[in-house]
């Protein structure tokens, strides 16, 4: 259990980022994510908002409890009470830290603003941090704390993202584009301003880290302005996308349904 949790460093071979270890456990772990969006979202699809809204409850306090516990157990570790500073939620799969209890626990337009931003994001966050995690996979072993957490936190955001859209609970109107924008915006900002105080590597806007935002940065020689930039272009880009292709699915159905 002490070489689990790390107390004195892991001190097992690392596997390596992309080795059939990594790739074996992220895919259970998303395995079980789809399973339980598929089953959950079709048994409660038909089911009143209150129903719907249970599971989004769960899911936002299992997220939260497993981060906290994450934060508290590396502070401990490291022996830095200020450890906590490096775990702000200012990554972009962190951002569901906030945004899923937001949605499961808020009301009105601003439910509905998160729950778009979750279903939005939420998938991406689960393969962006388990598939695409080579910072994580690089540096500690498969079965080890910092990975099986962060694992089981991107499976959450990831189970959160399909069983919204499943259940029926997203919205994806229109009028929503700018609220899920400016969130967003506000986040990459805060990390920034953390990064530049703290140098750290929040949103990975300084460098890639061994994840796919390495290759934008040797796209444009890791200028320290055009590099930020491009990554916070690319989010907004992906928003875009998103709702594009959910419109163009939308449409197809709405046709084949009149026809």
């Amino acid at each position: 259990m002490r070489e689990f949790f790390g107390f004195g460093g892991y001190t097992r071979e690392v596997e390596g980022y992309m080795s059939w270890q990594h790739l074996v456990f992220v895919s259970s772990l998303m395995a079980i994510m789809i399973a339980a969006a598929v089953i959950l979202g079709i048994r409660n699809k038909n089911a009143d908002q209150r129903t719907k809204n249970r599971v989004l409850m769960v899911s936002a306090i299992l997220i939260d409890a497993f981060e906290l516990f994450k934060i508290v157990l590396v502070c401990i570790r490291g022996g830095n009470p200020l450890g906590w500073l490096y775990d702000l939620p200012l990554f972009l799969c962190s951002i569901q830290l906030i945004t899923i209890p937001l949605a499961a626990f808020s009301k009105g337009r601003l439910k509905e603003v998160c729950l778009d931003f979750v279903f939005i994001f939420g998938i991406l966050g689960a393969i962006l941090g388990t598939y695409a995690a080579g910072n994580n996979y690089a540096s500690y072993p498969v079965l080890s704390f910092d990975n099986v957490i962060s694992g089981i936190t991107h499976s959450i955001s990831g189970f959160s993202s399909l069983y919204i859209v499943i259940s029926g609970m997203a919205s994806m109107k229109r009028r929503n584009i700018p609220y899920s924008i400016a969130i967003l915006s506000f986040f990459c900002i805060a990390a920034y301003i953390a990064n530049v105080t703290l140098d750290y590597n929040y949103m990975f806007l300084m460098r890639g880290d061994g994840t796919p935002y390495d290759i934008v940065f040797n796209l444009v020689g890791g200028n320290p302005i055009v590099y930020p930039i491009s990554v916070v272009l690319l989010f907004f880009i992906y928003i875009t996308a998103f709702y594009f292709v959910y419109y163009l699915i939308a449409g197809k159905r709405r046709g084949t349904a009149k026809a």
